[in-house]
């Protein structure tokens, strides 16, 4: 085989790796261990893109390194395959999610083992395997048992036409981020997790990880810890139609109490029916159905022009008895805070847009800014406050909380952005609940050795028609009895998609374990997680809940560790082709071009697939048309996903592989460009002619020694691929393979003992040609159980450098410069250099400047 042919090459070694268990973790407690994690991935219908590839490779490089390097490593693979998206296609196709989601993880899992990725598949996990959820269902029983999983009435997202509560982050403009359907605010009871009791343990410990700074900063403000006080105005006995409750808010800022003008309610508080006038209980019963269609993103936007309704009745202001308005405003959120505020409009922008909307009072209480004309929001000293009057912010808000708690008005609080977390969805596919109701409206839970509670077989996946979910129709399921016998029903809403995730990781450790979810001494040695991989959109939410969910296991003594993983990389999205095709004129784009022809393809792209090339200008093959091209998130709607497979048949895995990781930082956004992973295939094409020939070894390789400048080029080599490879720098550690390539190739014969050590280094980023090349060269198959190379240090250090020279800081020269030169001996081999010469010609040297291995720097005149 004269040519590089990955297509029998990689089967070759893919079957060696299943054969041998190369992959295999082993519980050595003696070893030291590297447990490597991916983001586990829902197995869609679609399989994987090129883009999901990128994660899978940087880790998949890692733990072939790790290996190398003596470790034990850890590298597992899973399915979270609960969720929404099987249930949708079951009931629009009547197949059962179980066959659709046995199919996608056959798709995906061949895909994986075509790209080589090293992954031990003995320890695999799937979400929908009652041996999984079981255990999933026991933890959220310790959850029950400690107090922290309850019953509540809440608002939530419903969605009528999917027929089930969405997640924030599930719905877009209002609509269902699935099908598009129109989503509502509504009250309904659903199970909560108190996630906010570990509030304060979830931001502090987060000093203790090796995270991105951006990554702890977005989970802090999610948690949003703020300190203030809680402050209770009454209502005006005139307009509160009998009502004796007070309006408690939280605030910030108590300083400016003097200046609250008007209060605002969520629309869901339960005040607003009850305080409500006659004559505005129209205009607010129509204000809240519109809320109620809109998002909490979409209401607390604060771009968007502020909305609300008087309610027509007043509350009094605690520290000077005013008589003050009380609104329904949707900016005003009822799971957040009180689901009230106090609205100090002279001191906050966007209470001060509110009242400018509406003409309500605006009250200077903090001297700095012209409040009439924009909200002034620093510090200063305190007007027209009464007790506080010329005391600076701090010093203000101090004394008002000690007379507030001493008037028995407010009291001193921290409040928390982050409220307990919604743990119930109306629909079949997720883990059955291991609850049962009594007739007298309790609930208790199922005994541990009725787990797992499996779901009962259906047919028909939609929500009843009563607005009941799916698990409703199983009428027999559904009948159970409680701890002393007496008639109960089970419970017939879902965990959410996030139950499954949050402690997968736990069961790669010991995932066939029938009567524990992991064994203590397996959890000791394995955890914590030592590398994370996984895109920003779980940045938030997923980490957040897992580790909530690992705090309440380490509370329960069933892990060791404080938090669950050390170090987390987000790499960036790979980002697909897409191209735009219009008209110019004068250089400018002015309409499109044969419409009525390209129909199909408007509004605007051409699917990455139809393009056509003439030289650098892409071209659509039915009509003289120009295209931009344009970069942007993969999408089957935008034609411009790429399918590992065709990669991989046209160039080969490996050729995938390092193209992934040559596109630039493995954190950075980039683009995908099909045109450049022919680059990396010749590049492998280049080490596999220079050292195979059809039978065995090229003619070229010879075993005389290697001259000391390709030892040292090949040192240098190992030394910035190790250094890489550690800190993630895939791209340039590459880059320095290349080099040493191009290096070989000026050579009239390649000395042979370089060359085991450098396809050593190839193996974590293309493991299938070194393999074969590696036992080419007469080694034991298996590379990545051969130790790392090591580099010679002596080997790299130089005899001279170049050392830049300046006169007056200005570059006249460089030199070759001896390492062990000092300040005169530098200084007289740089005026011996002519340009530099010339530039001290005539003039006086008052100081020299002499940074060893950087600079000599000539100050004269």
């Amino acid at each position: 085989m004269s040519e590089y042919r990955p297509n029998e090459i990689e089967p070759k070694w893919q079957a060696f790796w299943e054969e041998n268990a190369s992959n295999r973790a082993h519980d050595n407690f003696e070893k030291p261990k590297y447990y490597v994690l991916d983001m586990f991935p829902y197995p869609s219908g679609s399989g994987l893109h090129v883009g999901h590839c990128e994660g899978y490779t940087a880790t998949d490089i890692v733990s072939r390194y790790k290996r190398a390097k003596g470790f034990n490593v850890l590298h597992p693979m899973g399915w979270d395959a609960f969720g929404l998206p099987a249930e949708q296609y079951a009931i629009n196709t009547g197949t059962h999610p179980e066959e659709t989601t046995a199919k996608n993880v056959a798709t995906f899992k061949r895909q994986l083992k075509r790209l080589g990725f090293s992954y031990d598949w003995e320890r695999e996990v799937n979400t929908t395997d009652p041996g999984y959820y079981k255990w999933t269902q026991w933890i959220f029983l310790k959850l029950y048992e400690r107090g922290l999983a309850y019953i509540a009435e809440v608002p939530v997202n419903w969605c009528p036409e999917l027929g089930t509560v969405l997640a924030n982050e599930e719905v877009i403009d209002g609509k269902s981020e699935r099908g598009g359907f129109p989503v509502i605010r509504k009250p309904m009871r659903q199970w909560m997790l108190k996630i906010t009791e570990y509030a304060d343990r979830l931001l502090e410990d987060l000093d203790l990880l090796d995270w991105p700074e951006y990554l702890k900063d977005m989970q802090r403000n999610w948690i949003g810890r703020s300190t203030g006080a809680e402050v209770e105005f009454a209502l005006d006995p005139e307009t509160a139609r009998g009502t004796r409750a007070n309006i408690r808010v939280f605030t910030t800022r108590p300083d400016t109490l003097f200046g609250a003008t008007y209060m605002v309610l969520a629309p869901e508080h339960a005040l607003v029916e009850q305080i409500v006038s006659d004559e505005q209980k129209d205009a607010v019963q129509t204000y809240k159905e519109e809320a109620a269609r809109k998002s909490e993103l979409q209401r607390t936007e604060l771009q968007k022009s502020k909305t609300g309704v008087f309610t027509g009745a007043y509350a009094i202001n605690p520290v000077n008895n005013a008589r003050i308005p009380i609104w329904v405003a949707d900016y005003v959120l009822a799971g957040y805070g009180t689901g009230a505020i106090m609205a100090v409009p002279g001191h906050d922008e966007r209470d001060w847009e509110f009242a400018s909307t509406f003409g309500l009072p605006i009250v200077e209480v903090v001297s700095g800014g012209d409040v009439t004309e924009a909200p002034f929001t620093g510090d200063g000293p305190h007007v027209n406050s009464g007790l506080i009057d010329g005391l600076n912010n701090d010093e203000a808000k101090k004394k008002i909380t000690a007379w507030l708690e001493e008037k028995g008005l407010g009291k001193a609080t921290i409040n928390f952005k982050l409220r307990d977390w919604l743990f119930s969805r109306q629909r079949y596919w997720g883990e059955p609940f291991p609850i049962v109701h009594r007739e007298d409206g309790t609930h208790e839970a199922i005994p541990e050795e009725q787990l797992p509670l499996r779901l009962p077989e259906l047919d028909d996946f939609k929500p009843t028609g009563d607005g009941e979910p799916p698990l409703a129709r199983a009428k027999e399921w559904l009948k159970a009895t409680d701890s002393a016998g007496r008639p109960a029903l089970r419970e017939t809403n879902t965990m959410p998609q996030w139950a499954g995730s949050c402690w997968y990781y736990l069961r790669y450790i010991d995932p066939k374990n029938d009567q524990a979810p992991w064994d203590a001494e397996k959890e000791k040695y394995w955890m914590n997680v030592d590398l994370y991989v996984g895109g920003t959109e779980h940045a938030v939410l997923h980490l957040l809940y897992a580790r909530f969910w690992h705090k309440v296991l380490y509370d329960c003594g069933l892990v060791t560790t404080k938090e669950p993983f050390q170090r987390i990389v987000n790499q960036g999205m790979v980002l697909g082709l897409a191209y735009e095709f219009y008209e110019t004129k004068d250089g400018q784009k002015v309409g499109y071009k044969d419409k009525e022809k390209f129909e199909d393809l408007l509004p605007r792209t051409v699917h990455a697939d139809d393009v056509l090339w003439k030289g650098e200008k892409p071209y659509h093959p039915d009509a003289d048309i120009e295209l931009l091209e344009l970069t942007e998130k993969m999408a089957k709607s935008r034609g411009n996903v790429v399918n590992p497979d065709s990669v991989i048949a046209e160039f080969g895995a490996d050729s995938l592989r390092l193209y992934e990781m040559f596109m630039g930082p493995l954190e950075q956004m980039k683009p995908w460009n099909p045109r450049s992973v022919g680059g990396v295939h010749r590049f492998l094409s280049r080490i596999w002619r220079l050292v195979c020939a059809d039978t065995g070894l090229s003619e070229k390789i010879s075993q005389d020694p290697a001259q000391k400048e390709t030892l040292v080029e090949l040192h240098k080599t190992i030394k910035k691929v190790t250094e890489d490879t550690e800190e993630l720098r895939f791209n340039t550690a590459i880059a320095a393979m290349m080099e040493f390539v191009n290096h070989l190739y000026k050579l009239d014969t390649v000395p042979f003992e370089v060359l085991p050590p450098f396809i050593q280094l190839l193996a974590p980023y293309a493991p299938h040609l070194a393999e074969e090349v590696w036992e080419r060269l007469g080694q034991t198959p298996g590379i990545q159980t051969q130790a790392w190379p090591a580099w010679n240090e002596e080997l790299l250090k130089r005899d001279s450098y170049q050392l830049a020279v300046q006169v007056m800081g200005k570059l006249r020269g460089t030199i070759d410069c001896p390492t062990d030169a000092d300040q005169g001996a530098a200084q007289e081999l740089a005026m011996k250099d002519e340009n530099v010469a010339k530039h001290l010609e005539g003039k006086t040297i008052r100081k020299v400047v002499f940074v060893p291995g950087k600079i000599l720097n000539f100050v004269a005149n």
